[in-house]
Parts: structure tokens; sequence; C-alpha cells
């Protein structure tokens, strides 16, 4: 398995915004146009888009920068097209400056007026256009801004947000204060990676890109900091031997299940199966063996010699429903140990983060994948899950170097970071916030390393399975109710593809 080739999908990267403020300029002035003529693309962008609208009355809400700038464009094109469309400055009676000013000048040329915000506004327009606040915020939104994006976001109109939604951090997708809960959001030159994860993913919406024909130019000198992937992004597994067996593709030790626990490792075992490990056993709790094995009978499940049990696998999962007592944490230390002796990769999630936080001093971690989701994540940083969300760039980048692992941050917008490497996933919808579910993207995760996948391909590609997993299950019956073994019979059919 590996990678598709990116080669001219501009959409497959994330950057910083420093990134797109330092280089767009160069970039436009390699292909030959001036900042002015991106503005103007990004204003024609923006009303190809206002164009599904399908409109009467447009409320085009605009701040002080070049984010205004394109509001003004695009206002331009709507007046235009012959469609009623007012202009509501933060500050009406304040003169722009650079290519925002020009934007400006010819929209009050097209005989367009400039008004002040009041809710009788909001209440006329059929859409509003969010071209207030761009990607420089760093800083909490001011009085100003706050009443016309909490105005906004109060009246439930369609909202189609330029660049990012007012009031995030283009970085780290987090509102400054307040921010606009765009219905779509199109973004430009490259994609900001605060858009892809977390609060930036919940306020964008349907998330629109467009690099103004000068990709190109912009990817030979900006330096992505992410890697946009789904489950497109993969070639897929190899096919299979038409003479391989049982032990061909793999033998996946899933250790976990404490004493009324056990439903948590048999949906990573499970969910293994049906990934398509050839043998998975299950180490368990002696209290924990019916439970486990009960109704899935090509589960091998057993509560004795671990030894032999570790002995046979070619890898290991350890932590879902494990728990944190003495049986717990001697079955961690000498499952942990024996996979770094042994160069077993070992996928450690659960209750096994939750023990790893207090032994990591005995050994140095090597071929690990941890799946922390935010409140795990502030354990093994010593931090808080606000800290963590804060920026979740930053935290997986810094569990990954501080316990020398691949780290699958989990929630909207999963990140998988080696230390070197991010990657985010595109897929994924609430459907998946129920019991279970990251149990079932470990099981998977461990599948992929039994079938040869080297660690971070099967952290990456086992996020985006189990994410498109979990939008199919949302497609097909809604997303509420869903079980975590809703998903089985999906993962089957997407690694079959």
């Amino acid at each position: 398995m590996s990678f598709r080739s990116p080669v001219k999908n501009y959409a497959q990267w994330a950057y910083l915004s420093q990134q797109v403020k330092q280089y767009e300029g160069q970039a436009a002035q390699i292909s030959g146009a001036s900042l002015y003529t991106l503005m103007q693309r990004a204003g024609a962008a923006v009303f190809k888009r206002w164009q599904t609208f399908n409109a009467q009355q447009t409320l085009v809400l605009v701040g002080n920068g070049n984010n205004a700038g394109d509001g003004y464009v695009v206002a331009s094109l709507i007046k235009r097209a012959d469609r009623h469309v007012v202009v509501c400055a933060v500050d009406a009676d304040k003169t722009l400056t650079g290519d925002a000013a020009t934007a400006q000048q010819s929209w009050i040329k097209a005989g367009g007026g400039i008004c002040n915000f009041s809710l009788e506004l909001i209440d006329e327009c059929d859409v509003i256009i969010d071209a207030l606040l761009g990607t420089g915020l760093n800083n909490t939104v001011r009085d100003s801004f706050v009443e016309m994006i909490a105005a906004a976001n109060k009246s439930n109109k369609p909202i189609l947000s330029i660049d990012v939604p007012s009031g995030i951090n283009a970085d780290t997708g987090q509102p400054q204060g307040v921010a606009i809960r765009a219905t779509e959001t199109i973004t430009f030159v490259g994609i900001k990676q605060g858009l892809t994860t977390a609060a930036g993913k919940q306020h964008v919406g349907e998330l629109h890109f467009d690099d103004l024909d000068i990709g190109e130019q912009f990817t030979h000198l900006a330096t992505a900091s992410a890697r946009i992937i789904n489950s497109h992004s993969f070639t897929g597994l190899t096919a299979r031997e038409i003479n391989s067996h049982k032990g061909s593709h793999g033998k996946l030790l899933c250790i976990g299940g404490n004493q009324g626990t056990a439903g948590a490792i048999r949906l990573s075992g499970e969910a293994a199966l049906r990934a398509g490990a050839g043998m998975v056993k299950v180490y368990t709790h002696k209290h924990a063996v019916l439970a486990v094995s009960l109704g899935r009978p090509e589960l091998m499940v057993t509560s004795n010699n671990l030894s032999a049990a570790l002995e046979w696998a070619s890898c290991v999962v350890i932590g879902p429903g494990l728990g944190q007592d003495d049986w717990a944490h001697a079955t961690f230390v000498q499952s942990v140990q024996y996979c770094l002796q042994h160069n077993i990769p070992v996928v450690i999630d659960a209750d096994g983060l939750n023990l790893l936080v207090n032994t990591t001093a005995n050994f140095t971690l090597q071929q690990a994948i941890v799946t922390p989701h935010a409140g795990e994540a502030s354990r093994l940083l010593n931090s808080s899950v606000t800290v963590i969300e804060a920026d979740r760039f930053k935290s997986a980048r810094q569990c990954a170097i501080n316990y020398n692992v691949t780290c699958v941050l989990k929630g909207a917008g999963s990140i998988i970071d080696n230390g070197a490497q991010t990657y985010v996933c595109q897929d994924g919808s609430p459907a998946l916030s129920v019991a279970g579910s990251g149990d079932v993207l470990t099981g998977i995760i461990g599948a992929l390393l039994a079938q040869g996948m080297d660690v971070d391909s099967a952290a990456a590609y086992g996020v985006c399975l189990h994410a498109k997993a979990g939008d199919i299950a949302a497609n097909r019956a809604g997303l509420r109710g869903m079980l975590a073994s809703d998903l089985f019979s999906i993962v089957r059919e997407l690694v079959n593809e």
C-alpha cells in the first residue's frame, strides 16, 4: 500500500497562514499576475459559489482588510448580475488602503453604497457573505465585530465565508472569542490548516478551495504543514496470492478487556477480522473470556500464558477495556517490553495510554502507534483538554516526539503525526461519536499492521477507512443511533475496493 500521487492536486496540502501570506505575492508575480488580480479572481470564485444559493437579496459584511476587498469585488459582481446586494461595513466611514481600497472605490463607482450594521439588514437578506476578518486574526475579536458575527449566526441564514470564517484562527481552527458558523467557506491559494480540524472544521461548513491559478507556483515556493488525506488517497491493499493462507495475513494479538469491560477488546478483535487480519487472538482477563468469545467463534480467546500469546503474534494491540488495576499494569508492562525486545509493531489505546504515562520511563517505544482522544492526550502531555484542543497540530506533534511514536489524535479532522510529517483526515462525521468507535479504529489499524503495512501507513490508512465507514453508515441510516459494530461490514467493503 502506498499514497496516491498528489501531483497537481493542490487541495491535498494544508499550510500555515504565514506561508500563504509570505509566498502568494511572489507566486502571483511569477505567473504574471498582480495581487489585485488575485483579489478579482477570489471575488469571482466567491460569486460562482454565491450563484448556487439562488439568492434574491444578499448582505455582504466587510471589515477593513484585504478580506473586505474580496467582499467588495463579489458585491460588484452580484450588482452587475442585477441582483439586490447590500454592503455593510464594520466602519462605513473608514477609508481602506491598498488593493482593498481599489476594490472599495470600484464598488462605489458602480453605484454601490456602504452602510452601517443593523439587525434589519440581516432580516431582509436571503444569504450573508462574510468578508469581515481574514487569516491575520490572532487576537480576540473586537467588540465592533462581535455584534455582527453574533447576529449573523443567530439569524440561521446561509453564510458564505471568504477564505476563513471570521473569528477563526487560521492555524489552529479555534474561535478567537466568537466566530462565524458558515454554511460554506471558500479558501484561496493554500488550504489553511486550521480549517481542517476540530472547531475550525465545524465553523467552516462545506469547504471549497480555489488556487486562483497560482497553485503550481505557490506549491514550489511554500512548505506545506500537513497533507490532507481521505480514503481515496491510498492505492489500497495488494491483491492476495491464490495460494495464501490465514497465516499469510498476519497474527494479531489484541490485549485488553478487564472484568466488566470485555466489549471494548471484543470490538477491536472483530474489527481486525473484518479489516482483513488473517488470525486474531484476544488475551483478556479470566472473567472476560466468555463475554469476548460468545457469538464470535473466529476470535481465539485466552486468559492464560501471556508469554506464549506474545510469541505467537506478529503485531499487538493493547489497551481497550484493559483497566488500570494490578493485573492491567503487569499485563501492559510485560506486553510492551516484549514488543520492544522483539521489534513487534504495537498499537496502544484507551487504558493502555493511561498506563503508558506511568511506565514510559521503563522503555523507549519503537514501531508504536498511540491513538488518544483529547482527554487521553492531555494526560500523555500532562496538560489540559483545553490546551490540547487549542492547537491540535502542535499537540499531536509533541505527543509523537515525546513518546517516539506515530500519534493519531482523534476527533473531527483526526491528525496523524510521526514527529516529522503530519496528515489530517478529511473524512469523518459526528456519527462516529459513539462508545466503542475508538476500539474499532484500533482494531482496523492493528489489522493493517498484521497485513504488512508500516506503522505510518497503517495509522493513516486506518484512520481514513474508519472515518469513511462512519460517513457511509451515516448516509445510509442517519447520524444518530449508530453502533460501533455497524462499521464492520462497511470496513470490509472498503478494504476490498
